[in-house]
């Protein structure tokens, strides 16, 4: 049974919760769109390149292929064409640094220093998406290396996502949050 409800649909969601990849994909789409667009992403880019999501298929892959298969409609993202090339790049990344693992990122991380560092490594990952990666991993995944509490997201984020109806919550509490910081 899934602990992660980031979108509305059962299969995405249990992909999230088995794939690292998937999930660190999910994680890569997730800017400019809504959370559940963006975490279906991999659900969607798996029934798209024939059942099979893996970071040597995707790294492999013609670009402009890969890109036409972001703007099969619906889009995967509003921004088919650059978060193809990123998807792309983090896919390498994966393959070159971990052999194709996702989740040996953090698999022998000791320390959230050291997953902090990795995660900003990843094409596209800046301090925003890497404290956010820290903390799903921490909810959902139980992946605690020492200090990850200084790295837990101080926000509204998916990492309070903990039942289908949270999704919904979540928008509620995000527009408040900046609402105030306003």
């Amino acid at each position: 049974m899934t602990q992660i409800y980031f979108t509305t649909e059962p299969d995405a969601n249990a992909l999230l919760d088995k794939d690292a990849y998937a999930l660190i994909v999910g994680l890569t789409l997730y800017q400019q769109i809504p959370t559940e667009k963006a975490f279906a992403g991999p659900y969607i880019l798996r029934d798209r390149l024939g059942g099979v999501l893996d970071a040597a298929t995707v790294a492999d892959m013609d670009p402009d292929r890969l890109e036409e298969i972001f703007r099969e409609v619906p889009a995967i993202h509003r921004f088919p064409s650059n978060m193809a090339q990123r998807v792309q790049a983090v896919s390498q990344f994966i393959v070159d640094q971990y052999g194709g693992d996702a989740s040996g990122i953090w698999a022998d991380a000791r320390t959230a220093d050291q997953l902090h560092e990795r995660l900003l490594a990843i094409p596209g990952f800046g301090d925003y998406k890497a404290r956010l990666t820290i903390g799903v991993l921490a909810t959902h995944y139980g992946v605690k290396p020492r200090g990850f509490t200084k790295y837990m997201p101080d926000w509204p984020s998916i990492v309070d996502i903990k039942k289908p109806e949270d999704l919904a919550e979540l928008k509620v509490r995000k527009k408040a949050w900046k609402a105030a910081k306003a």
